[in-house]
């Protein structure tokens, strides 16, 4: 027993509980989120919670490209509304309010505001969340809000409100650079922003740009590295337990750094569909698993057709080599011809799935269009019916790379 311990109400010493700076970041965050949260149910409403169905949290170290990057991720994505730069807000009308009442923007302000930003209908398809979060009581409040999401998600997915609370998709997008091309990038930056700044003082055309203490300074450019490696990183690095995490390299060049960051966009359908949506569609096949074993299955289905089906193939090899192939070398520079058929034979479906496995094995892409027409044979003059009979015309649309024709 401590001596030194405080007594409790009976007068005996109290042994303090230690607390981890780790559970006093939690225990801050949930207080901060309640709070946010009850907030957010009183100004909007609960059933007006519409959160983005897709976020992206962008972050990286100093010089990685996020504002590069961003237009080109908003165009993979589909997204049209603005990217959210979280640094912005603390220029916005809301912080401003705050710091004109002597307050200042700290996380749960930086949190709140952020939160109502993405609640507007601009962001119900997707937000880019360029530079959040950035500590771990931002990220503790992030988790919470997914958490959130998904219970409103799991409330209303049997109403006339299912639409508005979809499954949220996060994704954790990191992109990265080591310290000496951070710096590099950064300093590259600032003369650039120099240079641009100097002409718009001279002509007075254009618009002053932000020239940040570290864009002129290497030094101060080094420092922004590591404190973003010593703090931003860690709580970046959290965000694998929960969400898809995605590790960009971005030393290349902007096109290596955008197919790198395709590679890891890849629609996945099963992590981003609704369950019952997915359940609903995992039945059909997709595409390229078909086309994994089409060479295959093509090789085995011509085998059968000369070894079960050896007089209807015949007919079928024979009509593609004297009606089809002439017409095929006419075209052969523009890479595309057409033709017509009313042969009987391909009455049978099984003649038309010849034909097309004929093509595919000979280079070609053969696609059938079948028109059926009515063609008036009599009239019957006691009852005024016309009698007509079906005419079946099999259009074959055949596609194969033409020839190029080389000019002097």
């Amino acid at each position: 027993m401590n001596k030194d311990s405080p007594p409790d109400a009976s007068g005996q010493p109290v042994t303090p509980v230690r607390v981890s700076g780790d559970e006093l970041e939690i225990k801050d965050a949930r207080i901060i989120f309640e709070a946010i949260w009850e907030h957010l149910e009183d100004e909007f409403g609960h059933e007006n919670l519409r959160f983005p169905k897709e976020i992206i949290l962008l972050g990286g170290a100093p010089g990685s490209g996020k504002g590069t990057n961003t237009r080109f991720i908003m165009r993979a994505r589909g997204f049209t509304c603005p990217p959210i730069i979280v640094s912005d807000l603390l220029n916005s009308a809301e912080a401003q309010r705050i710091k004109d009442a002597g307050g200042m923007v700290g996380d749960r302000e930086v949190i709140g505001i952020l939160f109502q930003r993405i609640l507007h209908e601009d962001f119900r398809d997707g937000a880019i969340l360029d530079g959040f979060p950035r500590t771990k009581v931002q990220v503790e409040c992030l988790k919470m809000l997914v958490d959130r999401i998904n219970h409103l998600h799991r409330e209303f997915s049997d109403t006339a409100l299912a639409v508005h609370f979809r499954k949220p998709t996060i994704h954790a997008m990191v992109l990265f650079v080591e310290e000496h091309t951070s710096i590099l990038r950064q300093v590259m930056r600032g003369k650039s922003i120099e240079e641009h700044n100097r002409k718009v003082l001279e002509t007075g055309v254009g618009t002053l740009q932000e020239l940040r203490p570290t864009d002129k300074d290497p030094d101060a450019a080094q420092h922004r590295y590591r404190v973003f490696k010593e703090k931003t990183w860690t709580a970046l690095q959290s965000l694998r337990e929960q969400f898809f995490y995605h590790f960009i390299n971005a030393e290349g060049s902007i096109e290596e750094v955008e197919r790198n960051i395709l590679d890891e966009l890849k629609y996945q359908s099963s992590l981003e569909l609704d369950r019952r949506t997915f359940d609903r569609l995992r039945a059909l096949p997709l595409a390229n698993e078909i086309v994994v074993h089409a060479r295959q299955e093509m090789v085995r289905r011509l085998d059968s057709y000369e070894l079960e089906h050896r007089d209807l193939f015949a007919r079928v090899v024979d009509i593609v080599r004297e009606r089809f192939m002439p017409i095929i070398v006419r075209h052969a520079i523009t890479g595309r011809a057409a033709v017509n058929t009313t042969d009987e034979v391909f009455k049978d479906p099984l003649a038309l799935a010849m034909l097309i496995d004929v093509f595919s094995e000979r280079g070609f892409h053969a696609l059938i269009d079948k028109r059926i027409e009515r063609i008036p044979d009599r009239i019957d003059l006691e009852t005024g019916m016309i009698h007509s009979h079906d005419h079946v015309v099999y259009r074959i649309h055949i596609y194969f790379k033409g020839s190029e024709i080389r000019r002097g």
